[in-house]
Order: structure tokens, then sequence, then C-alpha cells
């Protein structure tokens, strides 16, 4: 990561990175989300990262009992911010009444949530509200951790290793298994209209409502960056919307 940006040609990129999970001894990861913590996070991010300023930092996961912890990690943040430390400030993984308790502490730069076609849950609720906050929206899992990418086969998943956390994962096991993959088999006949991959198709699903601003992908190799980068390009029209997701209409959360 510092190599990339060093070496870059050009307008330095933005730098993103969170905090409130850190790592013990042991490898174990807890959410924490004290002052003192974050700031130390954030010293060892620009440390590590060889940077004067982080341009988005982000909190991983609101406390888990939905506490106090939640406003004094955001105070810390807004902190942050003032002092020049980060430029813009976000969440992810945050609900709704979530971000109103940020809000009334300093404004929300963006939220990070999982969406995908097999994970919609954010259309009802919370994009409509990001989108009338103006808060930028940066999606992940689009791909449905590879299940969408059309590489992903009934025998493949058969043999993922036994401590993959997929082999327990719904959307991986029957019933559900054989739903997602006619899903991935009407991505294949959308992307083949397009010459592109399934994945990026999938990826451009996410990118259709004005509400998400962008969406994290993550590439094994050059090959598979160049055909997820495509998912920017394309814009699907009503009728690609509707044939994958096998409904007469399009269903835009609004």
């Amino acid at each position: 990561m510092v190599r990339a940006v060093q070496q870059w040609k050009g307008p330095r990129p933005y730098v993103f990175t969170k905090c409130g999970m850190r790592w013990d001894k042991n490898g174990r990861v807890t959410k924490v989300h004290s002052a003192e913590s974050i700031r130390q996070e954030c010293a060892d991010s620009l440390r590590r990262l060889q940077v004067d300023v982080i341009d988005l930092y982000q909190i991983h996961w609101p406390p888990e009992d939905n506490g106090p912890g939640l406003e004094e990690a955001w105070e810390t943040l807004a902190a942050l911010q003032k002092e020049g430390k980060v430029r813009w400030i976000g969440v992810s993984n945050y609900d709704v009444p979530q971000l109103q308790r940020c809000e009334k502490i300093a404004p929300v730069t963006s939220l990070q949530p999982p969406y995908s076609l097999i994970r919609r849950q954010i259309e009802k609720e919370i994009l409509p509200y990001c989108e009338r906050r103006d808060i930028g929206v940066i999606v992940y899992s689009p791909m449905a951790s590879g299940l969408l990418t059309g590489a992903m086969t009934r025998e493949r998943v058969a043999k993922l290793p036994e401590d993959d956390w997929r082999r327990n994962n719904p959307e991986f096991r029957e019933p559900r298994l054989s739903k997602n993959l006619e899903l991935v088999e009407r991505l294949k006949k959308v992307a083949a209209r397009y010459g592109a991959a399934p994945g990026a198709i999938a990826i451009a699903w996410t990118l259709r409502l004005p509400a998400v601003t962008g969406a994290i992908v993550g590439a094994r190799n050059a090959k598979q960056a160049e055909e997820v980068m495509r998912a920017g390009e394309i814009k699907l029209n009503a009728q690609d919307i509707a044939e994958i997701e096998g409904t007469a209409a399009t269903r835009v959360a609004r």
C-alpha cells in the first residue's frame, strides 16, 4: 500500500482506512471505541501509510452494546478532522438510528454497508435516508464474496476448505445456493451482451441507484481487476435489471 501510493504517477490517490477494531497479541479481534484507542489507531495508520492526512477515516462497526461508545468514537473522529489529521469521516455497518446519533455531533460523510443482489436490506430505509442527507454510500461485497462472479459452481462450493467461513453461510448452502446459481446464469446472459464478466454486471447493478456512490471490490490478479473495473462504465437499462432480478419490472428502492 505504501509503495503503491509513493510510486503513483499523477495526483495522489485518496487514502481510506478504518478504526474501531484492535488485534491483541493472540490475534483476537475486539471492537474498541474509546477516544484513546481511536487516536492511537489514527497515529499508527498515519505512520504506517507514511501520509500526513487520511482522506476518509471510517469506524468499522458500531459498539456491540449500541451504547455511549458510539458517541465517544464519533466525537473523537470529529476532533481528528478538526485537527487536520483526517479530511472526511464516516462509518460502516451503521443503521439509520445510529447515523442520526452521529449527526447530532458532526456530519457523516460516508456509510459503508454490505449490498448485493442477494443482500438488499439497505434499500428499504438506509439508502433513502443517506440520499436525503447527502451521505455518500460505498457498498461492500457487491459480488457476495465470490458467489456472483460466475466462477463459483456447486462443485467449487463443495470443495471450499473447512476453515472457509462461506461453508456455513446460508447463501452457499441449499436451498439458497441453487437459487443464487440461477441468478448467476441470468448475470451471465446480460454480461454477454456487454462483453463483460458476470461479476462486473453484479457490481454495475449496485451502482444503478443514485444513492450509491461507489463499490468496494477485490481482485486476485490484474485480469480480474480489469474485469471488475468495467463495472463503472456499464449503465444497465430497465430491461437488463428486470432480467437480472427475474422480474417483469425494475425494482428500485425509493
